[in-house]
């Protein structure tokens, strides 16, 4: 009976682990003209993102509005789904089964490390605010729509492998917190394993779950002086040119 049991968790584990096959053949776009056009969209908006961060986030605050909407209008013009962009209940339980193991296994060795080396500080709830911490995890949510439910589908458009477009969209979710070297890291590693996991079960809570988690660790193991308040562009330089004002 216990052989038995193992066998069936091995299985298991085997299926939560594979590529669907609905992955393995042509995504949306079925001609070489198709995926160029998805291919100059995501640069595009990549680009977009990129140009707020860095230049339009002062002067321009609202930008973002019109970027969000041409985002929302390419769903409509590649007939995305709901279902499929991993915004509703499907896939969750199977996701959270894959990445939540695995992110408390990686999140426990940090803490263990943390803990022995005198670094782990919990500055919540007496200095940090219930609402910048629910704001924090909606931003999460926010996230992992942008680059699953968008960036990752569309690279799976043009790349056709799940592989490469989380590699892909790894480095681009990395791209975007220059020059913050801990969010870099954090993001292009962690990018990489939950596109992985979205490939095999398309669902955005558990992922925006271990994102928000991973994100309250590292406020709580490194220093501001390194974390610059998770600011990135060049909100990064100014939160140094004021602390050292200070």
């Amino acid at each position: 009976m216990t052989r038995l049991k193992m066998s069936v968790m091995q299985t298991n584990f085997r299926r939560s682990i594979r590529y669907p096959r609905a992955l393995a053949g042509p995504a949306v776009e079925e001609n070489t003209p198709g995926r160029i056009l998805t291919a100059a969209e995501v640069a595009t908006v990549y680009a977009g993102l990129l140009l707020y961060i860095w230049r339009w986030h002062g002067p321009h605050p609202l930008v973002w509005i019109p970027i969000l909407g041409f985002v929302i209008l390419t769903h409509f013009l590649h007939r995305d789904t709901p279902g499929k962009m991993g915004i509703l209940g499907h896939q969750a339980r199977e996701s959270a089964r894959l990445i939540l193991p695995l992110a408390l296994v990686i999140y426990g060795v940090v803490v263990i490390w943390a803990l022995l080396a005198h670094r782990l500080a919990l500055p919540w709830p007496r200095n940090v605010a219930l609402s910048r911490v629910a704001i924090y995890a909606i931003w999460c949510c926010f996230q992992q729509y942008l680059m699953q439910s968008y960036f990752y589908r569309r690279l799976m458009a043009v790349l056709r492998s799940p592989f490469l477009s989380a590699v892909a969209a790894a480095l681009m979710f990395g791209g975007v917190h220059v020059p913050n070297l801990v969010l870099m890291v954090a993001t292009t590693a962690g990018g990489f394993i939950l596109s992985e996991v979205f490939a095999r079960h398309p669902n955005i809570w558990p992922l925006a779950l271990t994102q928000f988690l991973g994100g309250l660790l590292i406020a709580a193991v490194f220093p501001v002086s390194v974390t610059h308040q998770m600011r990135v562009g060049p909100g990064y330089y100014l939160w140094h040119r004021a602390a050292t004002a200070s």
